[in-house]
């Protein structure tokens, strides 16, 4: 009985840890909380999201407008100059956008470099977003923190920039405007740019840094935020994500460093109808908050030369602690624990409590476990799609119920452990079977040394299993509490990537947690491997999780607020005068099919134009749609000339009727030089050579309807074989369409070109008819003929 009730305090005591782990992440927030004038107001932050995120403001709209003109105000009011900064910039990734950043300056008494708080105040495109989290809660934690810094007349030797950037969600470009065109680039020493990929959860501190990252570690250290959530891995991790934001132009472009400040869980809101203030969790922009004033305080008045170094830090952090230390302790580290554990083999097989044979026995429990829970959470998923489509809407690939999902497969994988530990190994043996786990940590933290730096870190939780079995060593028997307080450590350090991995990455990643419950599994052996019933306890966990497998079926379908995407594009060819609607859905609801029809047909022709989309979609299926007379753009060659082998030509394309975008492509044959659009050339383009991916030239986000301009020499030889897409945003709310509006569990499917009047058509001149030339030496032709005369007479100029 005494071993029943181990079993369980040991349960319950990891419980425990792991509930104190995931709840003090993070501060929690209440609507009664101290408004201080002196210190930051979750309160306070919000009244500016509901502010901001009234309606969709996006570049190009008139709410983006009444958004720059808030935040004008609000910083007026605290007393600071403000200035904008307005102009062309042509991104990397080939968007062009006229900007217009909002910045203000508080000067220092004794300025080394300035510290830059910044977040952009655009609203994401095409899906209807609020932007409240992305990034309404970034300004106004800024607006927030900065007015409390103020009033709290806190004394400060750097300057401190104040920098709201435009066109984040188009291609940086707001930022890019800054960095390379305003003079106070030059003298910012640090960034604290605060973004978010959600609406809730934890917000993850990330470094950008172009040199080594020991400086930045050791001065956010000393800043001393209350509830810091980072590690050297999730930098790596993030670099994995589709995605970048307005710091990584600071590092690239101006070599600058900072700190990203960003949440990503409950990603099935970001970029959609439902980034609202109802869907923000207030603990979260708590969190954002408890960053900003502890480093606000610090760095304006550090040294911020101190942050470049050439040498790499691990870090990691567990409740209230940041821990780093040198990356080339790594593996000096991971040998001693190498060393460290022969002699503990030799002096247990020495004082006989180790045996060769039990010792390769422990190969069998841990490999069938980690093979088989992989392959069953990575097939298991699998089956779950084909069992529920709809799950392919999400282009993020995180579903309303993943966490259920995550918690299920978790549970999964804890009941297959404890099964092949209940039929390959027995408590007496449980050390032995010990030492093959040890190993296969220390022969992964010394290939993780080599090729990911970052995790460093996970050879901590290895230290503390060789204490562990060291005790049962020189001890002769595996003392329980001991082997519990030995494996507090791998649940702080381990536990948060099992959830973290999916929620990031998306549930195509299942079986990432679940190998890695089952490494943590193996690593916290010595108090799993004492239960005398495992398999009662596999039973247990197994039960549970079908449980929560049944619980994410039962909510699997939509409902208002947990909303089905759906796609539509009204596309006009204006080359062959047909009209047709078009969807990137797989799987059409009773809204697409009123336009598309029970039966549409494939949209393979038109994805030849191919659109950029975060996730790489395209168009699934096409039908014909009324010709709605929408009108074209005028296409003008202001300069078409050619001298030697080069023809150099300057067309503007003006629009006719209220625009967003402009797609430009050309054939891939084509090659362009000194290409300029909009007076601007291409953001680190080196020579006079146009690089680019495909057909697609750019795609230039309008503002109050300005026309395009391009300006590009090509060789003379080459044929003009080009293309414009022009594009509004306003399908819905035409009135020339009279669109049925979405039911409430329905939303527009983000990160693609949706809801939108697109037309296409060919750049070219305008053909011109030209008068027939009649030679006066002929004699009159009959009245019969003169027709055939004038008719044969008429030429077409190209």
């Amino acid at each position: 009985m005494k071993k029943n009730y181990s079993s369980i305090i040991a349960v319950a005591c990891i419980l425990i840890v792991l509930g104190f782990l995931f709840y003090t992440m993070m501060p929690s927030w209440s609507p009664n909380e101290d408004k201080k004038v002196t210190e930051f107001s979750t309160s306070r932050a919000l009244e500016h999201i509901n502010a901001i995120a009234k309606q969709p403001h996006y570049v190009g709209t008139k709410n983006h407008e009444v958004v720059a003109n808030y935040i004008i105000k609000e910083l007026q009011k605290m007393g600071l100059e403000t200035t904008v900064q307005e102009g062309f910039t042509l991104s990397d990734w080939g968007n062009l956008v006229k900007s217009k950043n909002i910045m203000c300056r508080i000067t220092g008494t004794k300025n080394t470099k300035a510290l830059l708080l910044l977040s952009h105040y655009d609203s994401a495109p095409h899906s209807v977003s609020h932007g409240a989290s992305d990034d309404a809660s970034g300004v106004a934690t800024i607006l927030e923190g900065v007015r409390a810094f103020l009033n709290a007349q806190t004394k400060h030797k750097n300057d401190i920039i104040i920098l709201f950037t435009d066109a984040e969600e188009l291609g940086l470009n707001g930022a890019a405007l800054f960095v390379t065109e305003h003079q106070w680039a030059k003298e910012v020493g640090l960034v604290l740019n605060f973004e978010a990929r959600g609406s809730s959860g934890p917000s993850y501190m990330l470094m950008e840094t172009n040199k080594g990252n020991a400086g930045l570690v050791k001065e956010f250290a000393k800043a001393g935020a209350t509830y810091p959530v980072s590690n050297s891995l999730m930098y790596s991790i993030y670099k994995m994500l589709p995605n970048d934001t307005d710091l990584t132009v600071f590092r690239e472009q101006g070599n600058i460093q900072g700190f990203n400040f960003a949440f990503i869980d409950d990603h099935f809101n970001y970029h959609t109808a439902q980034d609202d203030v109802a869907h923000l969790d207030k603990n979260t922009l708590k969190h954002q908050g408890s960053y900003l004033m502890p480093l606000l305080n610090y760095f304006s008045n550090a040294d911020l030369n101190n942050t470049d170094t050439a040498e790499d830090y691990v870090y990691f952090t567990i409740p209230f602690t940041f821990i780093s230390y040198p990356f080339d302790w790594v593996m000096p580290m991971t040998l001693i624990a190498a060393g460290f554990l022969l002699i503990l083999v030799f002096l247990g097989k020495a004082k006989r409590m180790l045996k060769l044979n039990d010792i390769v026995k422990g190969f069998f429990p841990f490999l069938g476990a980690l093979i088989f829970t992989g392959l069953i959470t990575y097939y298991g998923w699998k089956g779950l799609l084909l069992l529920n489509p709809q799950y392919n809407d999400l282009l993020n690939g995180f579903t309303y119920n993943g966490h259920d999902y995550i918690a299920a497969f978790v549970l999964l994988s804890l009941s297959i452990c404890f099964f092949f530990y209940q039929i390959a190994s027995k408590p007496k043996v449980t050390m032995n079977h010990y030492v093959i786990p040890l190993v296969f940590w220390i022969v992964l933290n010394g290939f993780l040394a080599n090729s990911l730096r970052g995790a460093g870190f996970l050879i901590i939780p290895v230290y503390f299993g060789l204490i562990s079995f060291a005790v049962f060593v020189f001890s002769q028997r595996s003392i329980w509490i001991v082997n519990l307080i030995c494996g507090i450590p791998a649940l702080l350090i381990i536990a948060p990537f099992i959830q973290m991995f999916p929620v990031g990455l998306g549930l195509k990643v299942l079986f990432g947690s679940a190998i890695l419950t089952v490494l943590a599994f193996a690593i916290l052996l010595p108090i799993f491997g004492s239960f005398t019933k495992k398999g009662s306890w596999s039973l247990l966990f197994f039960l549970t999780a079908v449980l929560f497998l049944a619980k994410a079926q039962y909510h699997s379908g939509y409902e208002a607020g947990e909303a089905k995407s759906n796609s539509l594009v009204y596309y006009y060819n204006a080359d062959t005068n047909k009209a047709h609607w078009l969807t990137y859905d797989t799987n059409l609801d009773s809204w697409t099919k009123g336009y598309l029809g029970e039966k549409p047909k494939g949209a393979k022709i038109f994805n030849n134009l191919k659109l950029f989309s975060k996730y790489n979609s395209e168009f699934t299926y096409a039908a014909e749609a009324p010709n709605k007379g929408i009108a074209k753009p005028t296409i003008t060659f202001l300069q078409d000339s050619v001298v030697g082998i080069k023809r150099s030509l300057k067309i503007q394309i003006t629009p006719n009727r209220k625009v967003n975008r402009y797609d430009i492509f050309a054939d891939e044959i084509m090659t362009f030089y000194n290409f300029k659009a909009n007076g601007v050339t291409t953001l680190g383009q080196k020579g006079t050579e146009l690089e680019r991916k495909g057909k697609k030239l750019l795609s230039y986000y309008v503002v109050n309807n300005e026309p395009l301009v391009l300006q590009f020499t090509i060789n003379r030889a080459t044929i003009l074989d080009m293309d414009v897409m022009e594009s509004s945003f306003d399908l819905m709310v035409n009135p020339i369409f009279a669109m049925t509006p979405r039911e409430n569990w329905m939303m527009p499917t983000p990160f693609v070109l949706n809801d939108a009047i697109v037309i296409t058509q060919k750049i070219k001149r305008t053909p011109k008819v030209v008068a027939p030339v009649v030679n006066p030496n002929l004699a009159l032709p009959k009245a019969a003929d003169s027709l055939k005369v004038v008719k044969d007479s008429l030429r077409v100029r190209q």
